[in-house]
């Protein structure tokens, strides 16, 4: 656990250490030729900073472990980033398109676009790299807060690919065709960046908050729990009852399990650890709670819809 968060930690550092360089390096270039499309940019990777740095507040208060006001854990931190995170991109994309319509307007020169086109290029390979590594340990460690950073920066990817391709247009179409007027171009690509930006943080918006609404778990997940405990273990002869939810990188089931009513207590509770340990070792930083019941054949309609029992073998037990 303390090696995992240590590498959520880390990775979201490096996510803050380059969006403060690409801040610095766009909003130069941005002033320098005059390009709103630049300027966007760099206000979208400010949001992306503002995003980072929420990241790393919470995978490093997401990896606290449970106390006493928290009982359940701090997971949930990382579902709260998110949604603010995807907040941030919706009004970063307001903005854009305020400042984008106002330059569609009066439109201006831009000078010496190249810069633009170089900014742009560094940008989206520094993206591309650091976006890569936060997936990576997103995925590692199932976290939606590193998810989300990530998804920032590879939308900033792109959005820096359609940036420099404008400028790069313009200043080819300068060079060829000096009198062709092609200011329109910075500020629609500019639109251009925050429809793409809006469009990531709808999604964003969906995945994050989902768990805030204790929404049960993907149903792979809760069919395979189903199958195993209903199919991988004899003793167990009714499986119901299930309740799934998930906050953070954190799972948590609960279900009812019915076994023979002669069964010990102390077997009944083995068996119990026994398929909790099998549970966490296909979901990693799973909480398992179960109820164990007497199974007496009287098959009362909640134990009976998840019944294990051959139904001929049941009857003949009754009777």
């Amino acid at each position: 656990m303390i090696e995992l968060a240590n590498k959520k930690t880390s990775v979201a550092a490096l996510s803050v250490l380059s969006n403060s360089l690409l801040i610095v390096f766009k909003v130069a270039v941005g002033l320098l030729i005059g390009s709103v499309s630049v300027l966007s940019e760099a206000i979208h990777s400010g949001v992306d900073l503002i995003a980072a740095v929420i990241a790393l507040f919470a995978v490093r208060a997401a990896s606290q472990e449970a106390d006493e006001r928290h009982p359940y854990g701090h997971g949930k931190f990382e579902n709260v980033s998110g949604t603010i995170e995807a907040l941030l991109i919706f009004a970063a994309a307001a903005w854009i398109i305020y400042e984008a319509v106002h330059k569609l307007v009066r439109p201006q020169a831009i000078d010496t676009p190249a810069w633009g086109v170089g900014v742009m290029l560094i940008s989206a390979l520094v993206n591309i790299a650091v976006s890569k590594r936060l997936f990576k340990v997103g995925k590692e460690t199932d976290s939606v807060a590193l998810r989300a950073d990530a998804w920032h920066l590879r939308t900033d990817v792109y959005t820096s690919l359609g940036v420099m391709s404008g400028l790069l247009v313009i200043w080819v179409a300068g060079m060829i065709s000096p009198g062709l007027d092609l200011r329109w171009l910075d500020p629609a690509v500019a639109i251009a960046v925050a429809l793409m930006i809006m469009k990531a943080a709808w999604d964003l918006t969906r995945e994050s908050a989902r768990d805030l609404l204790d929404v049960s778990l993907p149903d792979a997940d809760v069919d395979w729990i189903a199958g195993f405990v209903t199919n991988g273990w004899p003793a167990v002869r009714s499986f119901h009852h299930m309740r799934t939810r998930k906050a953070g990188s954190n799972r948590f089931i609960d279900f009812h399990l019915a076994v023979d009513d002669h069964m010990s207590v102390g077997a009944a509770h083995s068996l119990g650890d026994e398929i909790v340990v099998a549970i966490k070792e296909h979901l990693p930083e799973s909480h398992v709670h179960i109820h164990v019941e007497p199974c007496d054949f009287e098959c009362r309609v909640s134990c009976a819809s998840g019944c294990s029992v051959n139904p001929e073998a049941r009857q003949r037990r009754k009777e």
